[in-house]
């Protein structure tokens, strides 16, 4: 079990965004469902508590009613090798989601996620300042971050 562990706190749709999470990362699985019993507070059988794996991290989701809602204050980053992993995630996470800049998104959920190209942090990490300048400037003109310029921008072309 991993020491620390994200909490999602759905209205009453945990079980179908846990499966549509699982179906979009190939690394991923069902942990457990559990559903209310007699006692409630939920009516029976609908689902409580639902425990999944996305690429090895385990997340928690309750439905646990209209009270709280998901903002930008947390978002949950993937790290993709590969224009086509980008491509891939931005476009299955954002269907019926909103889709914003910089590589952010919001789920049909509400959840926020960053869709970044490891690739990034490298040349935004360079020692030459010039050359990060450009980057950050290139990747503050996108929403979906798509390399290429990127790496034009890096190399001052």
């Amino acid at each position: 079990m991993q020491k620390i562990t994200p909490f999602l706190w759905f209205d009453n749709n945990a079980e179908e965004a846990m499966n549509f999470y699982v179906s979009i990362f190939k690394n991923s699985k069902v942990v457990s469902v559990t559903r209310y019993g007699e006692a409630g507070p939920g009516p029976k059988e609908t689902v409580m508590v639902t425990e999944f794996q996305l690429e090895g991290q385990e997340f928690v989701a309750l439905n646990g009613g209209p009270r709280f809602k998901f903002t930008e204050a947390i978002s949950l980053v993937v790290n993709c090798e590969t224009q086509e992993e980008v491509d891939e995630f931005w476009e299955k996470l954002s269907q019926g989601g909103e889709k914003s800049r910089c590589g952010w998104l919001k789920d049909k959920y509400g959840l926020s996620w960053q869709i970044v190209p490891t690739l990034l942090g490298k040349l935004m990490q360079d020692k030459d300042p010039e050359k990060s300048k450009r980057v950050m400037e290139a990747m503050l003109q996108l929403d979906k971050i798509v390399i290429e310029p990127l790496k034009q921008a890096y190399d001052g072309a």
